[in-house]
């Protein structure tokens, strides 16, 4: 117990001074330092790039959202107050910004991947990763988000629910349903495996 408890006091550390690095950054990029953001899109730009190729199944969107946001950051720095992380303001900026772009990209994406629609077999020689990308994207976006902001991202349900604009009580009900349909996913794609398995 002792142990756990230095790794979380340890955790909250190193979480504390990357906020106070970050507000640095930000302090600088209102005195418009382009060097200050290009260290903060540095800082952001794996994280955001696997969060949001993740959510939009398309890595040059993704990339054209990262420097969306990072335009917003550039002009809003000075409105950022500190009522939350830096790395929760950032995420709701990126988080918006991708379901801007999703809903004009929606039914260009839907014709091109066949979203919503069963591929043929796209999991049948795959491992269980390729499983899990193929039942993530069958879960609803609000349902995909919060799993992903959990577990890729490795945020709490407080700042998830700061980053998407809703109640922590929403973020949960999202995250319970999400979890139970991501069961029913993968035990569909694992059975579909084996079916095809067999009928060799």
């Amino acid at each position: 117990m002792a142990q756990q408890a230095t790794l979380l006091m340890t955790d909250a550390t190193g979480a504390t001074a990357r906020n106070q690095r970050e507000m640095a950054l930000l302090a600088r990029i209102v005195e418009r330092d382009k060097s200050a953001l290009k260290e903060l899109y540095l800082l952001y730009h794996r994280r955001l790039a696997r969060f949001l190729t993740r959510l939009t199944s398309r890595f040059e969107v993704a990339e054209e959202i990262i420097n969306d946001t990072f335009w917003v950051v550039w002009q809003r720095a000075g409105d950022f107050r500190g009522a939350s992380l830096v790395s929760t303001w950032i995420l709701g900026i990126a988080y918006r910004r991708a379901l801007k772009s999703l809903q004009r990209l929606r039914p260009a994406v839907a014709v091109e991947e066949g979203i919503g629609e069963p591929s043929e077999e796209p999991w049948q020689q795959a491992e269980r990763a390729e499983w899990l990308s193929v039942a993530l994207a069958r879960l609803p976006l609000e349902q995909r988000t919060v799993l992903e902001l959990a577990y890729t991202v490795g945020h709490s349900c407080e700042e998830i629910a700061a980053i998407m604009e809703c109640p922590v009580n929403t973020v949960k009900t999202r995250m319970f349903h999400a979890r139970r349909k991501l069961k029913v996913l993968l035990e569909a794609l694992g059975g579909s495996t084996s079916s095809g398995e067999r009928a060799r």
